[in-house]
C-alpha cells in the first residue's frame, strides 16, 4: 500500500468549471499498446487560464486560490505531461484533483465527487459508477461520495 505523502496536507484549488471532454485518443495507436497521461483538473485549469487565457502567472494564481509558486509548479506539471502525450502517442486523460468553487453562476447544481476520506483526493463522480467502486491513486482505498 502506498504510504501519505509527507509535508502539508493538499488545498483544495479553485476551478470555474469541469472539462466537458475528460479523454483524449491519438490516432493510430492499437488499444493494446496505448498508454494514457492523466491530468488532473487543476492542472487543466491552469492550462487553460496561462495558455488559452494569456493570464499572468500571478493573476492565474489569484484565480485558483494557490500561491503564484504553487501555480508554476502546477503548470510546469500539466505542461510535461501534454508534452509527454504528444511526443510519445500516449491519451490523455482528466480526472482528479482537489478542487472547489466549480460550480459558475447559472449552473442548476454542483457536480458530485467522490473523495478518499484517508488524503482528501477528489475526482469527478461518473454518474452510474458507485464511488466506493474506484480507488484513490495515492492511497489505493475505495472512495466515498462527497457530503455523505
Amino acid at each position: 500500500m502506498k504510504q501519505s505523502r509527507a509535508g502539508r496536507p493538499l488545498q483544495s484549488r479553485s476551478v470555474e468549471e469541469l472539462p466537458r471532454i475528460t479523454c483524449f485518443l491519438p490516432e493510430g495507436v492499437e488499444p493494446g499498446r496505448l498508454q494514457n497521461v492523466v491530468l488532473s483538473v487543476d492542472e487543466i485549469e491552469a492550462l487553460r487560464l496561462a495558455d488559452l487565457e494569456g493570464m499572468y502567472h500571478a493573476d492565474a494564481a489569484e484565480k485558483m486560490k494557490v500561491s503564484r509558486q504553487t501555480f508554476g509548479r502546477i503548470i510546469k506539471s500539466a505542461r510535461k505531461k501534454v508534452a509527454e502525450a504528444l511526443v510519445g502517442g500516449k491519451s490523455i486523460c482528466i480526472r482528479g484533483g482537489k478542487i472547489d468553487g466549480c460550480c459558475l453562476a447559472g449552473h442548476s447544481q454542483c457536480p458530485a465527487f467522490c473523495v478518499c476520506p484517508q488524503c482528501g483526493y477528489e475526482e469527478p463522480h461518473v454518474p452510474g459508477v458507485p464511488c466506493r467502486m474506484m480507488a484513490c491513486p495515492h492511497c489505493n482505498i475505495p472512495l466515498a461520495r462527497k457530503g455523505t
